[in-house]
């Protein structure tokens, strides 16, 4: 297991989120998971004594492992824009049917437009004349393109570090918050979790819950208005020395418009609380929408200003081209993708391996 993010240290706030690994382990952990600063928790075996795999085998194995599901999520897509190239030649046909497979994969037009413009110019500087050699030129065009939206979560310039998480209803939002939790708090960040999910029922209980798994402190008030719970958790984060404080907002679509007014609202108060603050605005997104998700990010980033996604339920029916939508036409960066239930399930976002599941490569 691993920790997905880089902290920083602030001259006022020497030490911060300081990892719970020794120096040692923790060098070889970021080189085994792209350099993103890594906190090493042994894994157990059924007989709950330490496994023998070194914290950094057992990252990247649950890194591994994790591709794997990534790739079994994206299949049909893969599958889909793989067999384009299947005793194909490299002409006109070809560049027809590949862009009939990205807009069903859900790329969308413009981002569509630009992939095969530069395949084009790929394919006739390399000279090209074996598919095989055009699906890589076609990797190498993917990963660029979604290369701006690879971004690490920063942790640490502010104390606390605001974050707060916006979503449509289903998406996976307090799941994800909860992976994050304890991923930071494996990482030696104290971490308070902020109940502004007033609106849905249970949605204080479901975070209560996550609190506890986690072992982090939780503000939560029945039947209180959202902004007075992340006013409130943001001053109880200052007071309590607390390196993270994590704001749940309540689901809403983005045709909500009271809800989504509600939502700028929530933010408009954070910063009266912290004048910096929120530091980060997290939207997470289902990865199984399609061209919506598109829709959803340009909406919420009019509402929350948005400084990162989560895509989560990659595991599923999931098409995956729409990263390619929002890398052309609203770059946010993707901090995390989820392709299942457990906590090592959501990992960082790279564009290469993305790109490499996206057409089904190993």
């Amino acid at each position: 297991m691993f920790s997905f993010l880089r902290k920083k240290k602030s001259a006022v706030e020497p030490a911060q989120v300081e990892p719970l690994a020794a120096p040692s382990a923790l060098a070889a952990a970021a080189s085994a998971t792209n350099n993103v600063a890594a906190s090493q928790v042994p894994e157990t075996v059924s007989g709950g004594s330490p496994a023998e795999t070194s914290p950094p085998q057992t990252a990247a194995l649950a890194r591994a492992g994790w591709l794997g599901r990534l790739r079994a999520g994206l299949r049909k897509t893969g599958s889909g824009i793989s067999s384009v190239f299947i005793g194909a030649k490299i002409d006109e046909a070809l560049y027809e049917e590949l862009e009939t497979a990205l807009l069903l994969a859900d790329a969308g037009v413009p981002a569509t437009t630009h992939l095969l413009d530069d395949l084009r110019r790929r394919v006739k500087a390399a000279r090209a004349t074996d598919p095989a050699q055009v699906k890589a030129l076609l990797a190498d065009a993917l990963a660029d393109l979604l290369a701006p939206l690879e971004k690490p979560l920063t942790v640490g310039p502010h104390h606390p570090t605001v974050i707060m998480v916006a979503g449509v209803n289903g998406a996976g939002k307090t799941t994800s918050i909860g992976k994050l939790t304890r991923h930071l708090a494996d990482a030696g960040a104290r971490v308070l979790l902020a109940a502004a999910d007033t609106f849905r029922a249970a949605a204080r209980e479901q975070l209560a819950v996550w609190a506890g798994r986690n072992q982090v402190e939780i503000i939560s008030q029945q039947g209180a208005d959202p902004s007075a719970v992340a006013f409130d958790a943001v001053a109880a984060g200052r007071a309590r020395g607390m390196d993270v404080v994590l704001v749940d907002t309540a689901g809403r679509l983005p045709t909500q418009k009271h809800l989504m007014d509600e939502l700028a609202k929530i933010r408009r108060v954070l910063a009266k609380a912290d004048s910096t603050a929120p530091h980060e605005a997290l939207l997470v997104i289902d990865g199984n929408t399609g061209q919506n998700a598109l829709a959803q990010v340009k909406a919420f980033d009019q509402a929350a200003a948005l400084t990162g996604l989560i895509v989560t339920k990659l595991d599923g029916t999931a098409k995956g081209g729409v990263l390619c939508a929002i890398a052309r036409e609203k770059p946010v960066p993707v901090y995390f993708i989820g392709v299942g239930e457990q906590l090592h399930d959501l990992q960082t976002f790279s564009a290469r391996e993305f790109a490499q599941a996206l057409l089904g490569e190993d």
